[in-house]
Parts: C-alpha cells; sequence; structure tokens
C-alpha cells in the first residue's frame, strides 16, 4: 500500500502535506504579509510618499497650510523661492488622498457603520451591503436551480451535452455587461437587471464546470450498481450524484466568488444601489478611506461565506478525511436512521418490494466499492 506523503517543513514540496499548526500560520501569513507591505508603503517616508504635507507654506503663494501638493512641485518652487530670497514651503511626505494608511482605513471601517452619512438621503453602509447581499443571493441561486441540475444531467449524459453544451460554450464568452441595456429595457431599472446579469455572468460557467465535475465519477461505482441491476434513473440519482457531490459542493463554493465579481458592474445598470453605489458616493466626497473599508467588508463578506460553506460541507459530508463530525451531522444521521427505521417497518416479502430493493442496493454496492478503491 502507497504511504501518504510526510508534511514537509514549509509545505513547499510537491504534493506534500502539512501539519495544522503549518497550515494555520500559512493561512495567516497569507493576509499578514500583504498588509506589511501596506503598512511600509504608508509609514515608511522614502519608500515613495511622493506627495507632501503642507505645514508652512513660506512665500509660496499656492500653497495652504494642510494642503497635500506633489513634492516635485513643491521642490521646484522652493527653488526658484530661494533663488528670490525669500522662505521656502515646508511640510512632511505624504502619500496621495487615495492611499490611506490602514490606521485610517480601520477608523473608517468602523465610523462607516456609526456615523450617518454626508446627506440624509443617502444609505448607510450596512444598509447598502445588506441591499447588495440580496443582489447576489437573488442571482446565485436561480443561476444554481438551473444550472446544477443541467450540468449534472449535460455530464451524465452525452445526448444532452451534444446538444446544449455548443451553445453554452458559445455564449460563455459573452461579456454578461453587455446584456445591460438589454436587461434594463426588459426588466425595468430596478434590482431585476442587476439579478440578470449575476445570472448570465454565472449561469453558463456553472453549467460547463459541473458537467466536467459530474464526468470524473469513478466508473467503478457505475459498474458496480449496474451489476446488481440498477436502471439508468437510479444510477443517475442514486450512483452519479451521491458520487460527485462534495465535489460539486466545492464548485459551488468556487462558483459563488465569480457572482461577487459581476456585483460592481450589475449595481451600475439601471438605478445605481447597494455597496457600488456607497462607493461611488464616498469617491465622490473624497473620502478614499471609506472606499478602502468598503472594498474590505466586500471581501470579509466573500471569505466569511466561503468559511462558513466549508465548515458546512464538513458537517454535511463526514466521510470525508478533513471533515469534522459535529452535531449539524449527528442530526442528520440520526434523522436518516430513524426514517430508515420507518421504511423497514412498513417492509413486505413481495416479489416487487424485492426488485425494488436490488435496484435500491446500488448506492451501498457503489459506496462499497468506493470504500475499497480508497482503501
Amino acid at each position: 500500500m502507497r504511504s501518504s506523503p510526510s508534511p514537509s517543513a514549509f509545505g513547499f514540496r510537491p504534493l506534500a502535506g502539512l501539519a495544522p499548526p503549518q497550515a494555520r500560520a500559512l493561512w495567516a501569513l497569507s493576509f499578514v504579509l500583504p498588509l506589511a507591505l501596506w503598512c511600509v508603503v504608508s509609514y515608511v517616508p522614502f519608500v515613495w510618499h511622493p506627495m507632501l504635507r503642507i505645514s508652512d507654506p513660506g512665500d509660496v503663494a499656492w500653497l495652504a497650510p494642510g494642503e497635500l501638493a506633489a513634492r516635485a512641485d513643491v521642490e521646484r518652487e522652493n527653488e526658484a523661492v530661494r533663488a528670490r530670497g525669500g522662505q521656502p514651503a515646508v511640510g512632511t511626505r505624504a502619500n496621495p488622498v487615495f492611499l490611506p494608511a490602514p490606521h485610517e482605513v480601520a477608523r473608517a471601517l468602523v465610523t462607516s457603520f456609526t456615523t450617518p452619512p454626508f446627506r440624509a438621503d443617502e444609505p448607510w453602509l450596512h444598509q447598502s451591503l445588506w441591499h447588495s447581499i440580496t443582489v447576489i443571493f437573488w442571482g446565485f441561486l436561480l443561476s444554481s436551480l438551473v444550472g446544477v441540475p443541467l450540468g449534472i444531467l449535460c455530464g451524465a449524459l452525452p445526448g444532452m451535452a451534444r446538444l446544449t453544451e455548443p451553445f453554452i460554450e458559445f455564449f460563455r464568452y459573452l461579456p454578461a455587461p453587455a446584456f445591460g441595456a438589454l436587461a434594463v429595457a426588459v426588466l425595468g431599472i430596478e434590482d431585476a437587471p442587476k439579478i440578470a446579469i449575476i445570472f448570465v455572468g454565472t449561469f453558463f460557467q456553472l453549467v460547463l464546470v459541473i458537467a466536467n465535475t459530474t464526468r470524473r465519477i469513478d466508473p467503478a461505482l457505475l459498474e458496480a450498481a449496474q451489476t446488481l441491476g440498477a436502471r439508468p434513473r437510479h444510477l443517475l440519482l442514486r450512483v452519479v450524484v451521491p458520487g460527485v457531490v462534495t465535489e460539486l459542493y466545492t464548485d459551488m463554493r468556487v462558483l459563488l466568488g465569480w457572482a461577487w465579481t459581476y456585483l460592481i458592474v450589475a449595481e451600475l445598470i439601471g438605478v445605481s444601489s447597494g455597496i457600488t453605489f456607497f462607493i461611488n458616493q464616498q469617491a465622490k466626497y473624497r473620502a478614499y478611506d471609506r472606499v478602502f473599508a468598503s472594498i474590505i467588508v466586500i471581501g470579509l463578506c466573500g471569505l466569511g461565506t466561503d468559511l462558513a460553506l466549508g465548515w458546512l460541507g464538513h458537517q454535511l459530508f463526514p466521510w470525508l478525511k478533513t471533515a469534522r463530525r459535529g452535531w449539524f451531522s449527528q442530526a442528520l444521521a440520526l434523522t436518516r436512521r430513524v426514517s430508515g427505521g420507518a421504511r423497514g417497518g412498513r417492509g413486505g416479502g413481495s416479489d416487487s418490494d424485492s426488485d425494488s430493493g436490488n435496484s435500491d442496493g446500488a448506492p451501498e454496492a457503489a459506496a462499497k466499492a468506493n470504500q475499497a478503491r480508497v482503501a
């Protein structure tokens, strides 16, 4: 039996495992490194800092205290002032207003939720964020309700794939924002065209990804079920779908990120709304610390959703190596045992029950074959 690869010292050996402490440390480091780079650019003057925040304008007429000016322009003007015998401008090196420091963004991240908007008719950050989440939810839900079954059918049935995938391959290269004007003309200017853009941007990719995942099912599972006399319907519902459900779940987590990437473009269609409207308004007020805070909130929402779905996947699929058996999986197992006992109590000895038992035994045989293959 082939032994599993041992964890490497730093996790850079191909296909090597990682010890849990190493995995957690590298996970944290992936956020610490960009933050450290941001801090260096913001707080170390000689790294960049192309601007100068004026503390004393001296004899330079066009400068004022507290103003940000390009350092090269101020130095050029100071040379002319010194040549005339005047007092040069003095200031401290600073970054442009569109690159706030981390502490300014952290402060804006708090004040955006606690300080009223600049105008009374503008939404708060949490209101804008919730509106965007609803657009993402409905767009991706509709895409999944249609795309997942169609993708499974395309992956399992060659005829269905031949009938639908050529057009889907063509359509997936069309940029979703190109349908913005048409979506507004058909669906109005409110949220419907935004949801439609999310749908168009994810549906066609989703079908192809799900179809390719379905095609990767272990043929041994299908052969074991066919040996036991499983019908085509049972092969699809009791072998194919359970055999790829974990990979489909992972695909859906990745595809949900695609829906978030279409959000900003979608919310510009029709009436601007949601987090996109909030970001654009803060940019008009030159409150770039709030712009950065809003972008970070979007990333936190996406990351939090992915982590929550990952935890839920561990509960739903406790047989995976990385799964942790928790209260959800235990409750689900209890429900299955109770429902299985109820069906067993109603069982009989008729021939039809025997026939159905043979076909229903396909998933059990598939599971045994899968266990033997893994072992």
